[in-house]
């Protein structure tokens, strides 16, 4: 997806992933995140990356990241 309004975060790690949504380690804070609410421009998908997480700024005000 390719949102209008995204949110950045650097130095996320993905620490587990189901089918539908990723659990990632992002500001001291374990989060799951939807995959359906990841930019195409995120460099965190999957178990074991690292990297700049890029969201929906939706999803990000819902889960207090913001």
């Amino acid at each position: 997806p390719n949102f209008s309004d995204t949110a950045n975060f650097d130095d996320v790690t993905c620490i587990k992933e189901t089918a539908s949504a990723i659990l990632v380690e992002v500001e001291g804070r374990e989060v799951w995140i939807p995959q359906s609410q990841i930019d195409d421009e995120s460099e965190v998908w999957k178990q074991g990356d690292k990297g700049n997480l890029v969201v929906s700024q939706w999803i990000a005000e819902n889960k207090d990241l913001v």
